[in-house]
């Protein structure tokens, strides 16, 4: 890969990875799905308008807005208003195993002895997570664990599903996400009004960030590295997402940085590294991360 291709995938990750203490911090000012509708309202009004679908796609669009969008996207901000971040970023890699699980039972794919052992791993990464300090309760562990759920279902309907280009693909799912989380937000959070009066720079930053610059820029970027070079040469780096987001929990949120954390965390990523590395295609879609 060129230099200049390289450095565009690490900024890429970098964006991903600091879009993890973004909404961190965003979910401070502002409730989590109040946070998640004003994202998903921003990009679909970016999105939609430039990349037109067939009516004959909006079901499918639809059913993904629920997987993806609010299953995904919402437990994701909402888990991670309750746990670290650097332990939220390295539960969501968990959607990999998940996708494979599921690609198992459902599509009958081949679980050979490589990537039995990362799966065995990545599961052995959440126990040792879960027993550590930087989960105050269960909930935050299984919001996020849901989320990643929500990532690995919309992977395997990608992957039977009608083509439809990324950032059309992104636009769509937000348009049709907004009312879902904004009934959610009704529902269960209160005061929106004032904390949207209230909120101050980091709390519309936040807004902007995870909807220009992680969801439409840094996937803008990701998929020109994927035209141009092989899935494999580009994907590994991903690994890095969780790897960056602890550090920047360390050192921008005063996060720990325990032997639970590390341990785990490096028996997440490293059997996350096992399924992903091994030559073979991967699902198009928004990508495995938020």
């Amino acid at each position: 890969m060129p230099l200049r291709d390289l450095l565009l995938g690490l900024t890429v990750i970098a964006l991903w990875a600091l879009n993890i203490i973004v909404i961190k911090l965003g979910v401070e000012e502002i409730p989590p799905l109040l946070l998640m509708t004003l994202r998903f309202t921003l990009v679909a009004a970016l999105l939609v308008p430039l990349n037109p679908v067939s009516r004959y796609h909006l079901p499918f669009l639809l059913l993904l807005s629920v997987t993806f969008g609010t299953m995904h996207f919402a437990l994701l901000f909402i888990g991670l208003g309750q746990a670290e971040a650097g332990t939220g970023a390295i539960l969501v890699q968990m959607g990999t195993p998940f996708a494979t699980l599921l690609a198992v039972i459902f599509l009958k794919e081949v679980l050979d002895a490589r990537r039995l052992t990362g799966l065995v791993m990545s599961f052995a990464g959440v126990v040792v997570l879960a027993g550590g300090p930087t989960l105050p309760s269960p909930l935050p562990l299984i919001l996020l664990l849901l989320s990643a759920m929500g990532w690995a279902i919309s992977q395997l309907m990608i992957k039977r599903g009608p083509s439809i280009p990324p950032l059309a693909l992104a636009g769509w799912i937000a348009l049709f996400a907004v009312p879902q989380v904004a009934l959610g937000s009704w529902l269960f959070e209160h005061d929106q009004w004032q904390a949207l009066a209230s909120a101050g720079l980091v709390g519309w930053g936040a807004v902007a960030y995870t909807a220009i610059m992680s969801s439409i820029v840094a996937y803008g970027l990701w998929y020109g590295l994927l035209r141009r070079h092989p899935v494999n040469k580009v994907v590994p780096m991903t690994l890095l997402v969780p790897v960056l987001a602890v550090v920047l929990g360390v050192v921008l949120l005063n996060d720990g940085l325990g032997i639970h954390k590390i341990t785990g965390g490096g028996l997440v990523v490293a059997g996350v590294g096992l399924i992903i590395l091994k030559g073979g295609k991967r699902s198009r879609s928004e990508g495995s991360r938020s």
